[in-house]
C-alpha cells in the first residue's frame, strides 16, 4: 500500500442524520407545546451549529485529501507530504501549541516509520493518511468538552477512521462499540443506531482519541512504542493545562494509565472497565458515564452532549 494513496475501503463521511439536541442529559427531547417558540428555535438553532461543525470537519477532511492526493501525484519524492501537514485545525497549533511537537526528532523519526511502513511492503496501515489525524482535524482545540480515550484503530480494511471506537457507516459495528451503545440505552435510552460513525459526537466536543494513531492491517498494536505515545501525551497534557473543566472518560487500564498527565483540581476523571465483550460485565455496564458527563458539563453551564445518533 502506497503511504499517499487515500483507501478506498474507508468512504468519504456521509452526512450524519440529526437528532433533536437536548439542553439536558436525556437523549430524546420532547416540545411541550407547539407554541413554545423559545425551544423550537433554540432546537434550530442547535441544529443549525451542528450542521455547520459537521461541514467543517469534512472540510478539514477534503484539505487533508487534496494534500495526499497531491502527493501522490508527485513524481519527486521530495514533493510528498509531511505527516505534520495532515493536521490542519489551526487549534491546535495555535491555541494547544502543538507545532513544535511535530517537529522535535521523535516525531520526524516516526514519520519516517510510518512513511518505510506505508512505502516499503505490501501489508497496509490503518488509517489511510488523510485520517491520520481525524480526531484533532474533527474537535476543535476551544471546543473540547469530554475525550474519550482508546488505544490505537482497528486493524480490519475499512474500519479505522481516526476516531477512537468510531466506524465508518456501512461497516459491523465491533463488539465493543455495540457495548458502548448498550451502555448509552441503559443510561439515557439511546436508541442503539444501525451505523458506527461517531463524528456527531466528536464535532461536539467530544475528543475520541487513540494513544496511537496507526496500525498495520489484523496486527494489534504494531505502531505502539513508535512515537504516538509521546505525540498524544502532549495532546492530553495541553488540554490539562490549558483549558478547564473536560470530562475524561477513561476506560480499562491502558486509558486510565493516562490519569498522570491530567490535573484533577481542573477536571473530571471518569474511570470504567473497557467495554470490550471480555471485560464490559466487569465495570462497564452500568457505569452511567454520559449521563454523568452531562451532568457535570451543566454544572458548569456547558451545553451537554447529544448522544444519540
Amino acid at each position: 500500500m502506497d503511504f499517499f494513496k487515500p483507501a478506498a475501503a474507508v468512504p468519504n463521511p456521509k452526512r450524519v442524520k440529526l437528532s433533536p439536541s437536548p439542553d439536558s442529559a436525556v437523549c430524546k427531547t420532547v416540545v411541550s407545546s407547539e407554541d413554545d417558540t423559545d425551544n423550537v428555535n433554540a432546537h434550530q438553532k442547535s441544529r443549525m451549529e451542528l450542521n455547520r461543525l459537521i461541514a467543517k470537519a469534512r472540510l478539514n477532511l477534503k484539505i487533508c485529501t487534496q494534500k495526499v492526493t497531491k502527493a501522490k501525484e508527485a513524481e519527486s519524492e521530495s514533493d510528498y507530504v509531511k505527516l505534520s501537514e495532515l493536521l490542519v485545525e489551526r487549534t491546535w497549533l495555535e491555541e494547544a501549541a502543538l507545532t513544535g511537537e511535530l517537529q522535535k526528532p521523535y516525531a520526524l523519526n516516526l514519520c519516517k516509520f510510518l512513511k518505510t511502513e506505508m512505502c516499503g511492503g505490501p501489508i497496509p496501515i490503518y488509517p489511510p493518511p488523510q485520517l491520520i489525524f481525524n480526531a484533532l482535524n474533527s474537535t476543535p482545540f476551544d471546543n473540547v468538552k469530554a475525550v474519550i480515550l482508546g488505544q490505537d484503530p482497528y486493524h480490519g480494511p475499512g474500519q479505522a477512521m481516526g476516531l477512537s471506537f468510531s466506524v465508518p457507516e456501512g461497516v459491523k459495528l465491533p463488539s465493543s462499540l455495540l457495548n458502548i451503545f448498550k451502555e448509552l440505552n441503559q443510561d439515557l435510552g439511546c436508541e442503539i443506531p444501525s451505523h458506527g460513525n461517531l463524528l456527531k459526537w466528536a464535532v461536539q466536543g467530544v475528543l475520541l482519541l487513540n494513544a496511537v494513531l496507526t496500525v498495520r492491517k489484523h496486527v494489534a498494536n504494531s505502531h505502539a512504542k513508535k512515537g504516538w505515545e509521546q505525540f498524544t501525551d502532549a495532546v492530553i497534557q495541553s488540554i490539562s493545562q490549558k483549558k478547564e473543566g473536560v470530562v475524561f472518560l477513561l476506560w480499562g487500564n491502558s486509558a486510565q494509565a493516562k490519569a498522570r498527565l491530567i490535573d484533577e483540581s481542573k477536571h473530571h476523571i471518569l474511570k470504567a472497565a473497557h467495554p470490550s465483550g471480555l471485560s464490559a460485565n466487569r465495570g462497564f455496564f452500568g457505569c452511567r458515564h454520559f449521563s454523568r458527563t452531562n451532568q457535570l458539563l451543566e454544572q458548569r453551564s456547558i451545553a451537554p452532549i447529544d448522544w444519540q445518533l
